[in-house]
């Protein structure tokens, strides 16, 4: 047990010092093998690449598609042609809104967060601009649209996030909507209820935009393909998904041949962006993978019988522990794919036992893996973050306390909710 406490603290000190989890994972995993007596090399390649390898093999088609999609939508204009058109629509008094509905419209379109933050900023810079609100807000306001509830809370996204806990509850994309829309509330209506507090506190406390120090932070709105065709990639991967039931496979494989199809044009274009997208998800599948093995140790070691039993003993409905299990570890890897797959490897089959033997729905435990999995997470370590941060040029110091409000405080509290609802039988 001990040594399984010992594995998460060298794994979370060494992510938080921004050490790539790629190499970080077995060395935390080492530490749990050789504190629970299992012989090291092979605790190494079989215990972990077993886990490490079965989990890329059953997500990585997701991961690459999902970024070849993304990538297309950026590169013909597409992303960018729906951020402009619904900042538009909400005007430049509502900047914080605008830019909020252009993220969170993209991400559960199925664009990646990385590509959603390139393809907002140069227009959240603009609107802040033109509304005169401190640039220190955009990265809590990009954060706030891509990073919470879309990810995690809105039924039938099409997000990693939301997709894991399927084969571990034997669920769809739309479990437990009613809970899934409460969290949704929760998160985007607190988040945009804080930073228009913010915003007016900053303002009367004289902190108004200030143009950033690299020139190149511009927004050239250029020739952006139509709006309303640049939406049927997002619907149909959405309605595929979720009224038509197709594999997350074929509904990607859809929304990338849509992109293609409508942008004929710019075929030359194609096989970069493809390139660009399959180059990218290996990094994300191999940072995921490599969490999972070490939960895959985890779940071998003799101490994690007490670990189970710990965590199973807490107090009230077993979806608080699945929280408390998903959130800690989604913290400690700073990763919300991560984490949560450590959780489910580690104890997915004893929640679904409970689900069958209880009056909570599998579908609970589902929406609770996802919520939680977007809380500590988002903590200073966390990649996404860490990328935010630079494309918007600021710092820790100038927005960290603003994003930690919004991403990880405000859905902490929607698990809370969230668990309340799902208590009284409201899945």
């Amino acid at each position: 047990m001990l040594g399984i406490i010992l594995g998460l603290i060298v794994l979370m000190a060494l992510a938080y010092l921004g050490w790539s989890i790629i190499w970080v994972a077995p060395i935390a995993a080492g530490v749990v093998a050789l504190t629970g007596g299992l012989d090291l090399l092979d605790a190494y390649k079989d215990t972990y690449m077993g886990g490490f390898v079965d989990f890329a093999k059953a997500w990585f088609p997701v991961f690459m598609l999902g970024a070849i999609f993304g990538k297309l939508m950026e590169n013909t204009g597409m992303a960018k042609s729906v951020a402009v058109a619904l900042t538009k629509i909400i005007g430049t008094k509502r900047a914080i809104l605008g830019v909020l509905v252009s993220a969170a419209v993209l991400t559960y379109g199925g664009v990646s967060l990385f590509v959603v933050v390139f393809a907002v900023f140069p227009l959240a810079l603009t609107l802040f601009r033109e509304a005169n609100i401190s640039r220190r807000l955009i990265p809590a306001t990009v954060a706030l649209g891509a990073f919470t509830f879309t990810m995690t809370a809105v039924p039938g996204t099409p997000q990693i996030q939301n997709l894991i806990p399927m084969d571990y509850f034997k669920t769809d994309p739309m479990a437990a909507p009613i809970m899934g829309i409460i969290g949704t509330i929760v998160m985007a209506g607190g988040g945009y209820f804080y930073l228009s507090w913010r915003e007016k506190k900053l303002t009367n406390n004289g902190e108004i935009f200030t143009e950033p120090k690299d020139k190149n932070m511009t927004d050239e709105e250029g020739n952006t393909p139509n709006f309303f065709l640049s939406l049927l990639p997002l619907i149909s991967v959405l309605v595929t998904l979720n009224v038509f039931k197709w594999d997350i496979v074929l509904a990607l494989l859809t929304g990338i041949v849509l992109i293609m199809l409508l942008n004929l044009h710019k075929f030359k274009s194609f096989v970069k962006a493809i390139n660009g997208g399959a180059v990218g998800s290996v990094t994300a599948i191999i940072n995921t993978s490599a969490a999972v093995g070490f939960g895959t140790v985890v779940k071998v070691v003799p101490g994690f019988d007490k670990l189970t039993e710990m965590l199973m003993g807490i107090k009230g409905n077993p979806l608080i522990s699945e929280a408390v299990a998903v959130n800690i570890l989604a913290g400690a890897t700073g990763s919300a794919s991560g984490g949560m797959g450590i959780a489910l490897e580690a104890l997915g089959s004893k929640y679904y036992d409970i689900a069958m033997n209880s009056a909570i729905s599998p579908e609970a435990f589902h929406r609770i893996a996802s919520l939680s999995s977007g809380g500590l997470d988002a903590l200073p370590h966390n990649g996404a973050v860490l990328t935010l941060l630079t494309i918007t040029g600021l710092s820790h110091k100038d927005s960290y306390k603003d994003i930690f409000v919004v991403a990880v405080l405000i859905p902490v509290i929607s698990v809370a909710v969230a668990i309340v609802f799902a208590s009284i039988g409201i899945f």
